[in-house]
């Protein structure tokens, strides 16, 4: 009797207090937020204010020319850019998908994959930053979905200005996790909510001066961050908490999308007119959301097991 409650106790996701004392929380979550910075949280910090003295004080950089020159320009059901415009319907289909499997997912999950070590106190993810910066990422995908639709549908400089702003939450959550999974929750919160202060700071420099600086630094750093998080085998590998989330194959998608969205006219010229580079880009770039999806589907199917065979153990104890 008493060994089955133990059992029951030990294998419950939510109670530490029965691991051994070098495996439980150090302190409360207030002195862990405001513990001394690691060193990766450090590095951060200084990749940041490179950053930033860069986009301050670097050679202007001015868009392409004819960068509203898509390659498929066909009217479609009385849809301008037809391809263009309804090729943006799956970043809504995995927005929607996406908070759907995260209310599913209680806030406090972390990955069973991932060993429960807190002597790194500084990098100890905080409770429920994976699931809001989750939540931040996937109602980005959704305002991406309406501002990149608005801007194809008559493609021009204000229109890319808002479809950018939309591009920003969803970065702002991406690169959140990205780095909450792999730093920590604080650096994860507070990498997102410097996306988010800076991101419409860089549009708004490109949209009255047409210096692109700000935006590629803000763009092709944060999936630099990305792609060295991912090859990452030490310093930045997963920690207590963390999802697991397989950030190679997010990276591998965006730089697909990007190679489509270059290839732009050189894919519709292959197609014989069928698609065009751009409109794969957007599919293929809404996919980059599935890694994360699946990670949290697998997060809730464990834990709906685990409780089956808490309330198995509980009855047969009963």
């Amino acid at each position: 009797m008493k060994n089955a409650a133990a059992s029951v106790s030990i294998a419950s996701p939510r109670r530490l207090t029965n691991q051994p004392q070098h495996l439980q929380p150090r302190g409360n979550s207030r002195a862990r937020a405001t513990s001394p910075l690691s060193r990766i949280e450090s590095a951060l910090l200084l990749a940041l204010a490179i950053a930033l003295m860069v986009a301050c004080f670097g050679p202007a950089v001015a868009q392409h020319a004819h960068y509203h020159a898509f390659a498929d320009q066909g009217t479609g059901w009385g849809v301008p850019f037809a391809m263009d415009v309804l090729s943006n319907l799956p970043f809504a289909v995995v927005g929607v998908w996406g908070l759907v499997a995260l209310k599913r997912l209680p806030a406090d999950t972390q990955s069973s994959a991932q060993p429960i070590s807190y002597a790194r106190a500084p990098s100890v993810a905080q409770p429920g930053a994976h699931h809001a910066l989750a939540a931040l990422f996937f109602m980005g995908l959704l305002a991406t979905a309406a501002c990149s639709s608005f801007y194809h549908w008559q493609p021009d400089n204000a229109g890319l200005a808002i479809d950018r702003l939309g591009m920003v939450v969803a970065f702002a959550g991406l690169l959140g996790l990205a780095v909450a999974d792999r730093v920590s929750g604080r650096a994860g919160v507070a990498t997102a909510a410097t996306v988010l202060a800076l991101g419409p700071l860089s549009v708004v420099v490109w949209a009255t001066s047409g210096n692109l600086l700000p935006w590629a630094l803000l763009q092709g750093g944060g999936m630099l961050l990305i792609v060295l998080l991912a090859v990452c085998r030490t310093t930045c590998k997963p920690i207590a908490g963390a999802w697991g989330i397989p950030l190679a194959a997010v990276v591998a998608l965006y730089a697909l999308a990007k190679v489509l969205e270059l290839g732009d006219h050189q894919v519709f010229e292959f197609t014989h007119g069928l698609v065009s580079g751009h409109s794969l880009k957007h599919a293929v770039a809404a996919l980059a959301a599935w890694p994360v999806i699946r990670v949290m589907h697998n997060h809730a199917t464990n834990r709906a097991r685990i409780q089956s065979q808490l309330q198995d153990s509980a009855g047969t104890a009963g």
